[in-house]
């Protein structure tokens, strides 16, 4: 392994400063990764998971860079929404190359809504040359429902529990048969229309036009056993998704079982060694 250090940096964003921490190998390479965290977390990550990635990339000759947005953990100013972060992202990788003059591209590196963060900016910055998204954000209340009925329910007349749970008394079918038409409701009926300008209803399409317009690497990779995931494997069903993540510069990955932030550390050693793997391969 590559040896290497870590130190903390403080630039600007505006008015405000921001705190992040570089992981720098003795030789870096000529492409860095930067964490964009998802909100609202810090750099650290859940269970120290952006750490210990960080850690393990730059053990392996690839500097990165975390930091907190401005708001979050030890940056100044007030919380951004994940798609009001474009600001945060460009002084972030302003920085990284002034930390390591060598550095030529990036790759942004993000979980759920980072990762639509990194999407949205993305084609905005030349410099960046990769994206790793996991568990990509694409929330709309008609998504999550529909992913409810695919994923959800089928799993719940698979699991052993369940019918435990109805031979001992313990069901309501009353509340269950409520619950489960609110969401078929939520999930038939079209979704409104809405301006585009409102992330909420208009993000699976933002993400996928940004997607189509960055023309660098893309590895996606989603959990086995979480909503988010499911919940994005659905819109990407619809063709025009499909034919975006089947281009050759798109690899997508399944981590069956993981749960939303790959808690486990086997979870956790299998994304970073899926990440490390990609950036080798280019």
């Amino acid at each position: 392994m590559t040896p290497m250090n870590e130190r903390a940096l403080s630039f600007a964003c505006g008015a405000e400063q921001l705190v992040g921490i570089l992981s720098l190998p003795h030789n870096p390479a000529p492409r860095g990764v930067v964490i964009v965290v998802g909100g609202p977390q810090v750099r650290c990550g859940s269970h120290r998971q952006f750490t210990l990635l960080a850690r393990t990339l730059a053990a392996g000759g690839t500097p990165v860079l975390r930091f907190d947005y401005r708001g979050m953990g030890d940056s100044e100013g007030a919380q951004r929404a994940f798609d009001s972060v474009d600001d945060d992202l460009r002084a972030a990788i302003d920085c990284f190359q002034r930390a390591v003059p060598g550095l030529r591209e990036v790759v942004l590196w993000g979980l759920c809504d980072g990762a639509a963060a990194a999407a949205l900016y993305a084609p905005q910055d030349a410099r960046v040359a990769g994206l790793v998204l996991l568990n990509p954000w694409v929330r709309t209340e008609e998504g999550a429902a529909r992913a409810t009925l695919k994923h959800y329910y089928r799993d719940r007349l698979r699991d052993p529990a369940f019918w435990k749970k109805i031979a001992q008394g313990g069901f309501n079918p009353i509340k269950a048969a409520t619950s489960f038409v609110g969401v078929a409701r939520r999930a038939l009926l079209p979704a409104p229309a809405r301006p585009e300008a409102d992330c909420g209803a208009a993000l699976p399409e933002r993400l996928h036009g940004s997607l189509l317009r960055f023309e660098g690497r893309v590895l996606v990779v989603l959990s086995g056993a979480d909503l988010t995931a499911q919940e994005f494997s659905v819109v990407a069903e619809a063709p025009h998704w499909r034919s975006l993540l089947q281009e050759p510069r798109f690899t997508r990955h399944v981590l069956a079982g993981a749960d939303h932030t790959f808690s486990r550390r086997a979870w956790h050693e299998q994304t970073a060694a899926w990440t490390a793997g990609w950036l080798a391969g280019w």
